[in-house]
């Protein structure tokens, strides 16, 4: 049952946004994705299908883009949400949406998208990220 004006709903583009927020260093200000232990549950799974398929546990996947996002290679870098269609259903939620991304990884422009879809659950804490997926396109 899709839900598009509901305080459920306006909860969880906020945790959306929030989650894309994490990894915006652009300005000369440090990405924060360490947010993202915040975010997610600690026991969430994260998925990439391409360009090379991989599963994370949630301090598997932020230990690298930690690095990357401060050490200099990856620069002026931030992504955003596109387009989105969010399904709830009482204490859960499942969103699917395009999203691009821009930088300058080692000096030269980065540019890319492609999809994410998310998996939320509402907790005594509110709204949590449980898993997400992504697929840059080629």
């Amino acid at each position: 049952m899709p839900a598009t004006d509901s305080p459920a709903k306006a909860e969880l583009d906020r945790l959306t946004a929030e989650f894309f927020g994490a990894f915006d260093n652009r300005h000369g200000g440090p990405a924060d994705v360490g947010r993202l232990r915040r975010l997610m549950l600690p026991g969430g799974v994260i998925v990439v299908t391409a360009p090379r398929y991989a599963a994370y546990g949630v301090e598997e996947f932020i230990a690298p883009r930690e690095l990357l996002l401060s050490e200099g290679r990856l620069t002026d870098f931030h992504e955003w949400e596109t387009a989105e269609r969010t399904e709830i259903a009482d204490g859960v939620a499942c969103r699917i949406g395009t999203y691009r991304k821009s930088g300058l990884l080692d000096g030269e422009p980065y540019e890319g998208g492609g999809t994410k879809t998310f998996q939320f659950a509402r907790t005594p804490d509110g709204w949590r990220i449980t898993a997400f997926s992504w697929h840059d396109e080629p």
